[in-house]
């Protein structure tokens, strides 16, 4: 029995200028599957996830979210569809001037007709979900960062997504609190039963919590598989970028 695809990117060429971006990627993401895209800073990973929320849009080639080309959408119908999606930042992009509660609140009082007492039950159910109770009327600024990415991941899943875009969940952070961003991005995928795409160059991350692995390089991908295929391969830029070392193929500029 075949899997489903609930994201399907193909053909995905995206130019700033003469440079080119992404040349031609793509990658099919299964339901319920935890898929991490690893790759330099610069390589693309950040263009690629714009794309998958219409943030930004192609010079050619589809993005399929459930079958539907979410270029091909306007008004009413990209907004059904981009609910189906939470992203959670790289700086969790909170409102400093909204309390915690009003954050996760958010869009559930823009998108959805639930009472008071219906967000106030569901951002205490979210935030419990991240390890976060009695926050809920401070500010962000009085937070830790990693408080802050908590928050923003219960907002990103208030809507009950079907799909959670991670992007660089551990940049910034120390390494006992990206073990702990790791073990809510499994624990999310395990109980909501959600899609995970994270963006990444976090090795030690990515071989923890993903099911498969794509490789972004030069505007391609250049190997999509599981962990320990990238771990036991003796490709050149993939030995480089695994190890962390400035001599190899990859260039550091």
């Amino acid at each position: 029995m075949q899997e489903e695809v609930t994201v399907s990117i193909q053909n995905l060429h995206k130019a700033f200028g003469d440079k080119r971006i992404l040349r031609g990627v793509s990658l099919d993401i299964k339901k319920g599957e935890v898929m991490y895209v690893i790759g330099k800073s610069g390589s693309g990973k950040s263009v690629m996830l714009k794309h998958m929320t219409a943030l930004m849009y192609p010079d050619q080639g589809k993005l399929l979210i459930d079958g539907e080309n979410i270029f091909d959408l306007k008004g009413k119908d990209l907004v059904r569809v981009r609910k189906k999606i939470g992203v959670l930042f790289q700086y969790a992009a909170l409102f400093d001037s909204l309390s915690v509660f009003e954050n996760v609140a958010f869009t559930l009082r823009r998108f959805t007709n639930m009472s008071n007492e219906e967000i106030k039950d569901l951002v205490t159910e979210k935030l419990s979900l991240v390890g976060l109770k009695g926050v809920e009327d401070n500010r962000p600024s009085s937070l830790s960062g990693g408080m802050q990415k908590r928050v923003g991941l219960a907002r990103a899943i208030a809507m009950q997504p079907e799909i959670v875009l991670y992007d660089e969940p551990t940049t910034g952070v120390d390494p006992i609190l990206a073990s702990a961003v790791d073990d809510l991005i499994l624990t999310l995928n395990r109980e909501l039963g959600v899609t995970t795409f994270v963006i990444s160059h976090d090795m030690k991350s990515t071989f923890h919590c993903a099911h498969r692995v794509a490789m972004l390089y030069e505007g391609e991908f250049i190997k999509i598989d599981k962990p320990e295929a990238f771990e036991n391969s003796n490709d050149p830029v993939l030995k480089q970028f695994i190890d962390g070392k400035a001599e190899g193929p990859i260039s550091i500029l």
